[in-house]
């Protein structure tokens, strides 16, 4: 009896420790926190510190177009338990159920946040801000190198999209290279508005001027991506990008630290141009929640948020965070636009499912040229 009950006790323990390993596993999973955010949108260390303070590990993946994103949500089981999609996917992504709502309670920072931008992305994208909060925001402007601009076009300075959607300007860049943002919800738009018709129509006539409009200067246009054109700015690679502000202020950035050689500016054009707001927002097949939420929690403190925007100058959704902005960025009308330049700024549209077929397949065609 003694052997038998010792060899029971035996299996007992045995049970009890590979419980104690399993439960140790487990615990290890829920001290992952998988992040899927834009490339080049973060401080070198955002990611460090958050895990020095809260002991959770952090998986950090990036994406460069919406589309890409996407993707990956609509096929369910993404494996991440934050993301961060501009305000135009995300409240087609909201219809579709691919996001949870938010428990307020458990984000005490939510206090910092701007609430004239909660309001704006509030009304546009996410009705009472249940699903997401504002990151960064920014406008699509043009990035452009001013020495080789001169040389190609005789003018000391880019302020209007003529410089690219006449076709007699942009030839006379090609050259020295163009680049657009491969995205065909974000360039499409800006076709239109330069057009004088609404970024988002659904009227097939307008869709199709605009797509003939960028037929009519794809063979000036070197490619289309949407990072490729930070280092390629900055290095001198190209001389002129229609990309996000924050981005082209990286480039900027990144040519003055490299010796100043290659000099890049940024613009809003005079006509106007788009505007995004990329918001931070949890899956709904998220498997750790408890760590996404201390994440955001620790994005919307003040100094985490500065420190973002003083790397990427991109301005951010926090209001409390401003004051703690680098000066040279806070006080640049290029990022920080004026009221005069936010009043001829739109938003990027959700457009119905018609529209957005005609735009990717008008972007297909625009892309190969045919």
């Amino acid at each position: 009896m003694k052997a038998l009950g010792l060899k029971n006790a035996g299996k007992t323990l045995l049970a009890l420790s590979m419980m104690g390993v399993m439960a140790g596993t487990a615990q290890a999973a829920d001290k992952v926190l998988h992040v899927y955010n834009w490339s080049d949108y973060i401080a070198p260390d955002t990611v460090a510190e958050f895990e020095k303070e809260s002991g959770i590990k952090v998986v950090y993946d990036v994406f460069d177009s919406n589309e890409t994103l996407e993707a990956k949500l609509l096929a369910g089981k993404s494996g991440y338990d934050i993301v961060i999609p501009s305000n135009n996917f995300l409240a087609k992504q909201i219809k579709a159920g691919v996001y949870q709502e938010l428990d307020k309670s458990r984000l005490p920072n939510w206090k910092n946040l701007d609430t004239d931008l909660l309001k704006a992305v509030g009304d546009a994208s996410d009705k009472g801000n249940k699903h997401a909060f504002p990151y960064m925001w920014g406008t699509i402007g043009i990035g452009y190198n001013p020495d080789k601009v001169k040389a190609a076009l005789g003018v000391d300075k880019i302020d209007s999209w003529d410089v690219l959607f006449k076709p007699e300007n942009i030839a006379k860049l090609k050259g020295c290279g163009v680049s657009f943002l491969d995205s065909p919800t974000e360039m499409i738009p800006a076709a239109l508005h330069y057009l004088g018709y609404p970024t988002d129509t659904t009227d097939k006539k307008q869709l199709a001027e605009a797509e003939a409009l960028f037929l009519k200067i794809r063979p000036s246009v070197g490619y289309f991506h949407s990072s490729k054109y930070i280092s390629d700015l900055a290095n001198g690679n190209i001389c002129v990008a229609v990309g996000y502000s924050g981005d082209l202020e990286q480039s900027k950035s990144r040519a003055a630290e490299a010796g100043g050689k290659v000099k890049v500016s940024y613009v809003i054009p005079k006509e106007g141009a788009g505007s995004f707001y990329d918001m931070v927002a949890i899956p709904k097949d998220a498997e750790n929640l408890d760590a996404a939420y201390q994440f955001m929690n620790y994005l919307m403190q003040p100094e985490v948020m500065a420190e973002i925007t003083n790397s990427v100058r991109f301005p951010n959704g926090n209001k409390a965070a401003t004051p703690l902005v680098n000066k040279d960025i806070s006080g640049d009308p290029s990022i920080y636009p004026s009221d005069e330049v936010k009043a001829k700024l739109y938003a990027i549209s959700d457009l119905p499912p018609t529209t957005l077929r005609t735009l990717t397949r008008s972007w297909t065609k625009i892309k190969s040229g045919k």
